[in-house]
């Protein structure tokens, strides 16, 4: 089989095109430009990552190629990031970049390159059963990627192959360094790319300018001033520079909400803080892999951020819309990022949090 696998030049990515190699299909590797910056300080090491994607498929003997997506990638993710970070809502961009452009524009650059599949260094599974392509969990839970891979489709879950989805991290390592790739001690990357390691309201207000405002209690008593309320998110922790107040209860300060258009930012102690709480949410832009939901009504498990154990709960839905009941409370439920849905090992498809039932603040979201 002639297989193009998506190459970051980090140790994932190349111990798949290994794998793949190992098994006899016709290998070739592609470097995805997604990002450019002349900021020297961005910690987005791209020619650097290139360098390495390109050493590591001479060390496999396979071809390699790369392609510039970046006017891609800005058009498809990052104005979408803009768009909500400037309407006070916290995005992940992580999935419309696999939806977009790594299960998109690569894939369409790789089959006119005459690729059958397409292969990424991502810890998930897929299997066809049924009549229908599955997305189902990776054996390493810890790496488990499938939340930042629920708004795949049919055809682009059928055209991929995820190598490490039954291995652990452990042994990912354990090849790399044993077929003495150039990339076996390389650090696994963190973060968004296209901020590195830079101070994340420094990179925002470049492109989303803010104003200072005022960090309040619930009960409306001022404590301090922020940067910007549309930086901050429910249960963000850092970047308060409140410290200890008179009267306290002496434990952390927290964000519980945001009136973004009143430009305040709202703060309570305890990392369980009331303000924090809800047990609903509603969401939008439903996706569901097998192309429609399992139900009108039914209950399964839902994560509402990347590596959090997945919570027994309720979905209705209303069109592209539903409404999700959990059995327990969940903690700093932001609107703007995923709730991904679960049947046991396979994921479903998930949806974008418009709004909780956690307590209002005033007029805070």
């Amino acid at each position: 089989m002639r297989v193009t696998v998506g190459m970051s030049g980090g140790v994932d990515s190349s111990v798949a095109a290994l794998l793949l190699k190992r098994a006899g299909h016709e290998v070739s590797g592609f470097f995805m430009l997604n990002w450019e910056d002349d900021d020297p300080e961005s910690g987005c090491h791209a020619d650097a990552d290139r360098k390495d994607a390109l050493a590591v498929c001479a060390r496999l003997g396979i071809p390699f190629r790369s392609a510039n997506f970046a006017a891609e990638y800005r058009e498809r993710v990052f104005a979408y990031f803009l768009d909500e970070y400037r309407a006070g809502r916290t995005p992940n961009p992580d999935v419309l970049c696999n939806r977009e452009i790594k299960f998109g524009t690569f894939l369409a650059a790789a089959r006119e390159g005459g690729a059958e599949k397409i292969a990424t260094g991502h810890y998930a599974r897929n299997a066809f059963e049924g009549g229908r392509w599955k997305l189902l969990r990776a054996r390493d839970r810890a790496k488990d990627q499938t939340y930042f891979l629920h708004a795949l489709d049919q055809e682009q879950l059928g055209a991929a192959l995820f190598p490490l989805g039954d291995l652990e991290k452990t042994e990912v390592r354990r090849l790399a360094e044993g077929a003495d790739l150039p990339v076996s001690a390389k650090k696994d990357s963190t973060g968004i790319c296209f901020i590195g390691e830079r101070d994340f309201r420094a990179f925002l207000s470049t492109y989303l300018p803010a104003q200072s405002g005022e960090l309040r209690r619930p009960d409306g008593r001022a404590l301090g001033e922020h940067q910007g309320a549309m930086f901050y998110t429910p249960g963000q922790r850092s970047g308060l520079n409140i410290g200890g107040r008179t009267g306290g209860s002496g434990e952390a300060w927290y964000v519980v909400g945001k009136d973004v258009a009143a430009n305040i930012v709202y703060v309570d102690q305890g990392h369980d803080s009331s303000w924090l709480q809800s047990r609903m949410l509603a969401a939008s832009g439903a996706h569901w892999i097998a192309g429609a939901p399992p139900a009108a009504s039914f209950a399964c498990t839902a994560m509402t951020r990347y590596r959090q154990p997945p919570q027994a709960c309720r979905v209705e839905i209303e069109g592209d819309r539903c409404i999700v009941r959990f059995d327990t409370r969940q903690r700093a439920v932001a609107p703007g990022q995923s709730v991904v849905f679960y049947a046991g090992e396979e994921c479903l498809g998930g949806a974008v949090i418009d709004s909780t039932d956690a307590p209002r603040i005033g007029g805070a979201a």
